[in-house]
């Protein structure tokens, strides 16, 4: 049988296994509020994990292997950001996120919990959240369907047109039929192909070099990839960067707190005790992964310069993690660990096609209708409103353009500015104002957009530090020049109350944590 053959049938079980997880988590989902948030039910190992296969895309396996193997370790600051935000949101934000949208009134939607979180009645906060998640993310789909495309291209010289419709219609169907929960689940078993083909491959090609202990210093004087006489500055951090640019780079974990697709996971937990529990599984899971890719690229720089080996992209360099799995396995193995990059391109995709159509239908759609839509109305629109933003999806990835792989570029720091402050400050600041929140989320969004158009602003340092910055005193100004509505800061102090009993209290649930901070019944007894 040829190598092909085995690469497919590896694909196709792969496919099969999502979308059996998607029929499964059908029959789960029963109602409206199971389709867009798994009704609170998710556990702390698969919240932990899809969370974090749910914001890793194609860039752990391809483009941060190629990064380091091309730069050396300066690339590092980035990870070392993104691992600290990643700690970090789960740490402060994931507790508090869990009980505050339940207590305001019951938030399903980021942008639903900043309209009651401060009490807006103009719904103008809402639907411009909105606005923002369904743009930004239309595009962060389309990306991914074109990294599919491109990906069968690569993998098996097959056709762009075909490998995107394929990839895309798989990553459609299961989100269709299973919602959140097959989002989730599916999430867990892409994560776990990732985790393990980043802790296989480096170990493997490892175990082929001749010297493995080469891979500490060979960088350094000897000549591979782009390098003729080798990279003097490979292994140290700071040769050659700058102090603005390590600010950059570190700035990226900032991003995390208004990542509607990670931040949801939040949302969804049993309760604020889990946490803890899904912290320490992802990042336990981002810790091995990144370790992985640093490992693929040192082993590889010793790995194709010592065989008769070459690595496929010649340009960026990006295809070492591929091109290692194809060398190294037998077909069929090597088509499963292949599938690793597919589920870093699905597990993204998949959770940016249910939040923007959640976003559409919740935040724009229940705001604009006259009456009020009936659970079972809503569960089909949600579900007709995945394919629609597939379909504008696929339609702008038919002929890619640098315009649209350019945007989801500067898209991190676009959530990040703009969502990022508004969260921080609803769960920590009794003092933020509807008016606050409005005028710092437009200001992230607006600063990110023109600084990252600049090429010179842009050579400067990353955006996403300009528009952190400015999006906060912006929020910070204009809700000190008005007043919280009625009850926002006593409903502050409820959640935050909530979320310190529950924490407590662990094998109380949330509703006994509730009614503790409200008065009606001890939970101290159950614990």
């Amino acid at each position: 049988m040829t190598d092909s053959f085995w690469l497919v049938l590896a694909i196709v079980l792969y496919f099969g296994l999502m979308v059996a997880i998607g029929i499964y988590s059908w029959l789960r989902t029963k109602k409206y509020d199971d389709y867009v948030l798994a009704d609170r039910g998710l556990s702390p190992f698969v919240a932990g994990l899809s969370a974090g296969a749910s914001d890793m895309s194609g860039w752990l396996l391809m483009g941060l292997p190629g990064a380091l193997f091309v730069s050396g370790m300066s690339e590092l600051w980035i990870v070392i950001g993104l691992f600290l935000g990643t700690w970090a949101n789960w740490k402060w934000i994931a507790p508090r996120l869990r009980s505050y949208t339940e207590v305001a009134n019951n938030s399903i939607t980021l942008p639903s919990f900043f309209e009651n979180r401060t009490r807006d009645n103009s719904r103008i906060l809402r639907v411009a959240a909105a606005v923002i998640i369904i743009f930004f993310f239309t595009f962060y789909v389309s990306s991914g369907m074109v990294a599919g495309g491109r990906y069968f291209e690569s993998t098996f010289q097959g056709d762009y047109m075909t490998g995107m419709l394929i990839v895309g219609s798989i990553t459609v169907l299961y989100t269709f039929i299973g919602g959140f929960l097959a989002v989730s689940y599916t999430d867990v078993v892409q994560g776990g192909l990732m985790f393990l083909a980043l802790a296989v491959v480096p170990v493997m090609a490892l175990f082929a070099l001749d010297e493995p202990s080469q891979i500490f210093s060979f960088a350094a004087d000897n000549p591979y990839g782009p390098w003729e006489e080798g990279n003097p500055t490979y292994f140290t951090m700071i040769a050659g960067v700058s102090a603005a640019t390590i600010i950059g780079n570190l700035a990226w974990g900032l991003g995390y707190v208004g990542q509607p697709h990670i931040v949801t996971r939040f949302m969804a937990l049993r309760s604020p005790a889990e946490a803890a529990s899904a912290r320490r599984t992802g990042t336990f899971w981002v810790l091995i992964c990144y370790i992985g890719a640093v490992f693929t690229a040192l082993v590889s720089t010793v790995f194709f310069a010592q065989t008769a080996h070459s690595v496929t992209d010649q340009s960026g360099f990006e295809t070492i993690f591929l091109d290692l799995a194809r060398i190294l396995f037998h077909p069929f193995v090597a088509g499963i660990i292949l599938t690793a990059v597919l589920a870093a391109i699905m597990s993204t995709m998949s959770s940016q096609l249910l939040i923007a159509s959640s976003a559409l239908i919740e935040d724009l759609y229940r705001v604009a209708a006259r009456t009020a839509p009936s659970p079972t109305t809503l569960l089909v629109l949600s579900r007709v409103m995945v394919v629609a933003v597939a379909a504008v999806a696929m339609g702008l990835a038919v002929n890619p353009s640098d315009t649209i792989l350019g945007l989801v570029g500067f898209a991190w720091a676009g959530f990040g500015a703009a969502f990022g402050p508004v969260v921080v400050a609803s769960l920590y600041w009794r003092r933020l104002t509807a008016p606050g929140a409005l005028a710092g989320m437009i200001a992230g969004a607006a600063t990110v957009f023109i600084w990252g158009s600049s090429a010179f602003l842009s050579d400067i340092i990353y955006e996403i530090v300009p528009g952190v910055l400015i999006a906060s005193l912006i929020m910070v100004a204009v809700s000190l020049l008005t007043r919280p509505a009625t009850g926002v800061e006593e409903e502050f102090d409820t959640a935050i109350a909530v979320t310190g009993h529950a924490t407590d209290n662990p094998e109380a649930s949330f509703d006994e944590a509730l009614e503790q901070v409200r008065g009606n019944r001890p939970v101290a007894d159950t614990v």
